[in-house]
């Protein structure tokens, strides 16, 4: 018998609260086996974002009501003006920056936790990390990797801040709980004594379809798996990502022609086919891309409590 074809339900933005910026496009110093848009050191397709290109799309995020805002690469450190993009972003509102850690100068952490210091919002760091010791972790981000990227949030530590490590999941569900055991006995060694983590699973795109495979032709989000769904677990239903080519639906999909959805934020806001394989690892696990237990646009509190996620 045939196969049925089902169309894709689409999704529009109830609301446009968190923007993404591809800061560093697709450069990074490293090359990670897993990445889902195949960064790397020699991996231009998108490019940088500069400092006044930020700062019009901050301008014109304020008008909309956007309450966060995240930035993203590639590596975003990489980007010469990234220290005065944060600067300028707590201006507008909380700004957390994706990054692997491994290429800060102690200059621009003291310049940053000055800046989240003077201003009235928080600014989070997400480093990611792929295993508790150098034998999990540097098959996958590259030899020598661990130790660089332990040093790099222990000086986050040591200057102020409470990173969120993030690792993506690429071990069998059954050992996660042992798994992240290992994960706070390796990052308290450091000092860093009441870590949050938060465990993202694997998007079988870019690197990541090269190393296991990639997506089957069934791994789609349907319209009836959508009924009694909370939309909001889904990062396309309220925010959308800035790059140096326009405005995309999501920084998961930057890659696939369809997700340019305009030049501009407002010919963004349009609805959006879940047709993707990503759509569903989405759908299945919801909430991958912003922060763990982070309200949307909030304001930083004077002593913000750790917290551990797994």
């Amino acid at each position: 018998m045939p196969m049925t074809v089902q169309h894709s339900p689409s999704i529009s933005l109830a609301s446009l609260d968190q923007l993404w910026f591809q800061v560093a496009g697709t450069l990074c110093n490293l090359t990670c086996h897993h990445c889902f848009i195949s960064c790397s050191p020699h991996n231009r397709s998108f490019g940088f974002l500069t400092l006044p290109a930020v700062k019009q799309r901050l301008e014109e995020a304020r008008e909309l009501g956007v309450k966060e805002y995240y930035f993203t690469g590639g590596e975003p450190f990489l980007n010469p003006q990234m220290t005065e993009i944060l600067v300028a972003t707590l201006r507008y509102g909380p700004a957390t920056v994706l990054t692997n850690g491994t290429v800060w100068k102690d200059h621009w952490l003291e310049a940053l936790h000055r800046a989240e210091q003077m201003s009235e919002y928080s600014l989070e760091f997400r480093v990611s990390i792929d295993g508790f010791s150098a034998q999990t972790n540097d098959p996958i981000r590259g030899e020598g990797t661990f130790d660089r990227i332990l040093q790099g949030i222990q000086r986050l530590v040591e200057a102020g801040f409470i990173p969120i490590i993030t690792a993506t999941r690429t071990w069998p569900e059954t050992s996660e709980l042992e798994i992240v055991r290992e994960f706070r006995k390796t990052l308290k060694k450091i000092g860093y004594t009441r870590p949050r983590l938060k465990i993202l699973p694997a998007l079988k795109i870019g690197a990541e379809a090269q190393r296991t495979r990639g997506y089957g032709p069934l791994d789609r989000v349907t319209t009836e798996m959508l009924d009694g769904y909370d939309l909001s677990q889904l990062v396309c239903h309220q925010s959308r990502i800035v790059t140096n080519r326009g405005v995309h639906v999501c920084p998961i999909l930057i890659d696939a022609p369809d997700s340019l959805l305009g030049n501009s934020l407002q010919e963004a806001a349009v609805d959006f086919p879940l047709s993707h394989g990503a759509c569903y690892t989405c759908f299945q696990y919801g909430s991958i891309c912003t922060n763990p237990s982070s309200p949307s646009g909030s304001q930083k509190t004077p002593t913000p409590p750790p917290q551990s996620h797994a």
